[in-house]
């Protein structure tokens, strides 16, 4: 009921409901004064107003203003029931209207997902749910990422929905501030700026940049000539499906089994990927060794606060706080591993 209220309060009909229901309100303060006056300010204010509410809802009782028996009175009286009843149908029409008129079922999934986007932190916005961004959506679900899409296209997001379930979704230009406010961009992770149109990928990366600066960006270029123009703008990271996909196919014929190793890992049950977890910076440390060898995970590498490498570490390898550990690792994995460098045992 409440949600129905909001929906109510927030349609267009709201303030011709308001002012039809304070004209309503003004009739009856009237009808009691004007009965008052005509009764010689004799009769009780309550017979006053209970002579008007009938006069306004038809019901027919009783007159219970004995002057209003008069002519003066039943003209009066005929002014009241004009204005009660025309008031009384323009709240029922304006009523009947938002009912016939508004998506009642739409508006209520707005609300709640204005409830659950307001309540998300850390996640991912995808601006454009394209080919390329059903891609991004497809890991994100895969390996268990919460994440909202963006898109000017509603057939399209239906689409994504049907398609995959996720029904965290906004429809709106990803370049209007106020679509990437909705989204969470405050509180967001990151944001993949991947329409098919460079231009706006360019101006949601700005967009992003300027009411995030900590989100990290990662934009699509078709056109290799704008890729300095989208960096300056704000991306943290260029990616172009005709280069990737160019080397993705030299790779193939030159070195077929690396590609063959990564593709099974994209196609395993366990969705196993190469995934990156960062060190938190109120960790104690802790080393390999006392990390351990699991099962849940595959070290990699450790890149240190000075950015440098190391490459299939050995254990008494030191991990900082601020460190990035490299890892195969599925999504449970990947939660372990958060959990153990969250609280390490120093060493």
């Amino acid at each position: 009921m409440f949600t129905f209220l909001q929906i109510f309060r927030e349609s267009p009909y709201y303030p011709k409901f308001r002012g039809g229901f304070l004209f309503l309100v003004l009739v009856h303060a009237l009808g009691t004064l004007g009965y008052l006056a005509i009764s010689g300010w004799h009769a009780p204010w309550m017979d006053a107003l209970y002579m008007t509410f009938n006069v306004v809802t038809t019901l027919g009782f009783s007159e219970t203003v004995e002057a209003a028996k008069g002519t003066g009175g039943r003209l009066f009286t005929m002014t009241v029931a004009f204005l009660g009843i025309a008031g009384t149908w323009y709240l029922f029409s304006t009523f009947t209207a938002f009912i016939l008129e508004t998506n009642l079922n739409q508006a209520y999934r707005r609300r709640r997902m204005e409830h659950f986007l307001s309540a998300l932190s850390g996640h991912y916005i995808v601006c454009g749910i394209g080919r390329v961004g059903g891609y991004v959506a497809d890991e994100l679900l895969k390996t268990r990422r919460e994440f909202v899409v963006i898109d000017t296209d509603e057939a399209v997001l239906a689409a994504h929905e049907e398609r995959t379930g996720h029904r965290l979704q906004l429809h709106g230009d990803a370049a209007d501030d106020e679509v990437l406010e909705r989204a969470g961009i405050a509180r967001a992770a990151g944001v993949f700026a991947v329409t098919s149109d460079d231009s706006r990928n360019l101006v949601v990366s700005l967009s992003a940049k300027q009411l995030n600066p900590a989100a990290r960006v990662v934009a699509r270029v078709h056109d290799r000539r704008n890729v300095e123009k989208t960096r300056r703008a704000g991306a943290d990271e260029i990616v172009s499906p005709d280069f990737t996909g160019g080397m993705r196919i030299a790779s193939a014929m030159l070195r077929p089994n690396a590609v063959h190793v990564m593709d099974m890992m994209l196609h395993t049950e366990e969705n196993l990927r190469v995934e990156e977890v960062v060190v938190p910076r109120t960790a104690t440390g802790t080393t390999v060794q006392a990390l351990g060898r699991r099962q849940e995970w595959l070290l990699v590498a450790v890149r240190d606060a000075q950015s440098r490498w190391n490459f299939n570490p050995p254990p008494e390898t030191k991990i900082a706080p601020g460190d990035t550990i490299v890892a195969i690792v599925s999504p449970e994995g990947r939660q372990l591993l958060e959990a153990a460098l969250s609280a390490p045992v120093a060493q």
